[in-house]
């Protein structure tokens, strides 16, 4: 079932989101809508506060980065395939020179901006089988991961920007929130009861 993206402005994008227990309602359920939801968007990756739940899970497809043909056959090879739902995510090191990348959100439509994170993350989490895991993760998979996390965190990634570039967008951003966009996905706005 495809859910509607929450957007910009809803307080549920602003909270630092919960642990769930193996137990949670509906958890296999969730994680196919959640998987549904993002390739109906074009996504690369959704975290649960983007669907108005705030818990503590996010996934993750980074196949569409595989068709740039500015990256290496190796890092085409990595991207292609890379499929993972992460829950109860911790990033416990974060590890390398700052990058900029293009960073775009199915919650903040037709912004993107320069955002600059480390190139090496390691992270432990849960898979969909609540079975704990640690992995280190570079480049491309570590940037969806940290953009991807900082959702649960209640960080977008506008949030990272400066003081001048959010000034330079606060319009764009302000129409977002009162729903003035158009989007070929559904979505439900923070003062609209009904949905899109």
């Amino acid at each position: 079932m495809i859910l509607p993206i929450v957007a910009y402005g809803d307080p549920v994008l602003k909270v630092k989101a919960k642990d769930i227990t193996e137990d949670y309602p509906n958890l296999d359920a969730l994680i196919v809508n959640m998987f549904e939801t993002m390739y109906n968007a074009f996504g690369v990756g959704l975290a649960a506060p983007q669907i108005g739940l705030p818990i503590r899970i996010f996934l993750v497809d980074t196949t569409p980065f595989a068709e740039d043909d500015e990256l290496t056959e190796e890092e085409k090879e990595s991207l292609k395939g890379f499929k993972r739902v992460f829950i109860n995510a911790q990033i416990t090191e974060e590890s390398g020179d700052e990058w900029a990348f293009n960073e775009g959100c199915l919650s903040i439509p037709d912004v993107r901006e320069d955002v600059y994170r480390q190139p090496k993350i390691t992270i432990t989490y849960k898979d969909q089988n609540f079975e704990t895991h640690t992995e280190t993760f570079e480049g491309l998979i570590a940037r969806v991961i940290q953009h991807e996390y900082d959702h649960i965190e209640g960080v977008l990634f506008t949030d990272k920007l400066s003081s001048f570039k959010k000034r330079l967008i606060k319009s764009r951003l302000n129409n977002i929130s009162k729903g003035k966009i158009n989007v070929d996905y559904k979505m439900r706005f923070p003062n609209q009861k009904k949905k899109r």
